[in-house]
């Protein structure tokens, strides 16, 4: 082993004591997104899919949630669980595509199409989600669109995902012009270049991936999805289209198979913008924390809630 990795693999030893110590002391819990550098998932108390870590972390006994992810993640939590504090080490993790709607053109465009449903996917600002009839993740779009009758829905704001659902359920249905940047980069030809490579691979996908890109997959799913296809599936290859953190879990829960990111450009920089010194730095000052209204935190949650019932 080369003496800067050793170093390194010894800052992070350091850093994941002092992050333990102080979270037995903050009653704290760790979740980490699947996107999030090796070294915070390593740390976490639970990593997975925004939503799903949202509410386990609503079940615990913990008083705070430090959410290593981006913002509409913490929020989410805060949502779900409004008397724990909910930290997020890095104020300036956003996520691009959630920008592409906000409340205000949400409600203009109720305006011009009255009547319409919104369905919200969870990557959005609590305020969006406040303003929409009804969330959904990448996991259950298509059960959740097929739970509404009528014409008029908007999908918001990733079409990409909107489409997806929508083809399969063979429906119009209204797309909001948004997009994952990081997903977004993916092209056809670098997975038809994957595939030269990689003859015997499997190609897996997330929803959020250009609509060609996903008609070159095996297997279209959630991050929890792509995980457990790999788990399921008897083949050894992967060709993998989605964020370049989820390479840690996959090999972790499939030794022994092989995975290759479809292309060198599948980096989310918001993602990577936790580290472990911010984690200790948050758990010290309880702080950044991310806070929603009480008036938007229960709309939000009714959205979220009808999602759920279902």
């Amino acid at each position: 082993m080369d003496h800067g990795k050793r170093m390194n693999e010894d800052l992070f030893q350091t850093l994941a004591e002092e992050i333990e110590v102080l979270k037995r002391e903050r009653k704290a819990i760790i979740i980490a997104h699947y996107y999030q550098r090796p070294e915070i998932q390593d740390i976490a108390d639970f990593v997975g899919d925004s939503l799903q870590l949202s509410q386990q972390a609503a079940k615990t006994d913990a008083e705070v949630i430090v959410f290593c992810g981006v913002h509409f993640m913490a929020e989410s939590a805060a949502i779900l669980s409004p008397d724990k504090i909910v930290i997020l080490p890095d104020a300036n993790a956003g996520c691009p595509m959630a920008d592409m709607v906000d409340a205000e053109g949400l409600r203009a465009y109720k305006k011009r199409v009255p009547g319409v449903q919104v369905v919200c996917y969870v990557n959005t600002s609590a305020e969006v989600k406040a303003e929409s009839d009804i969330c959904c993740t990448s996991s259950n779009a298509v059960k959740v669109l097929q739970s509404l009758k009528g014409e008029d829905i908007l999908f918001i704001p990733d079409e990409n995902l909107g489409r997806y659902a929508a083809n399969i359920l063979d429906r119009p249905i209204q797309l909001w012009p948004g997009y994952c940047k990081t997903h977004d980069r993916l092209t056809k030809e670098d997975i038809l270049k994957a595939r030269e490579e990689h003859p015997l691979a499997k190609v897996i996908v997330h929803p959020e991936c250009r609509e060609d890109v996903c008609q070159e997959a095996d297997y279209i799913g959630s991050t929890a999805g792509l995980i457990a296809y790999a788990q399921n599936s008897e083949k050894r290859e992967f060709i993998v289209g989605t964020e370049s953190g989820i390479l840690h879990r996959l090999h972790q829960a499939c030794p022994g198979k092989e995975f290759y990111l479809a292309s060198e450009r599948l980096v989310c920089p918001n993602m990577k913008l936790t580290t472990l010194d911010k984690v200790r730095d948050a758990l010290i000052a309880l702080s950044p924390r991310i806070t929603v209204q009480e008036e938007i935190r229960v709309k939000a949650k009714a959205a979220l809630d009808r999602m759920l019932a279902l």
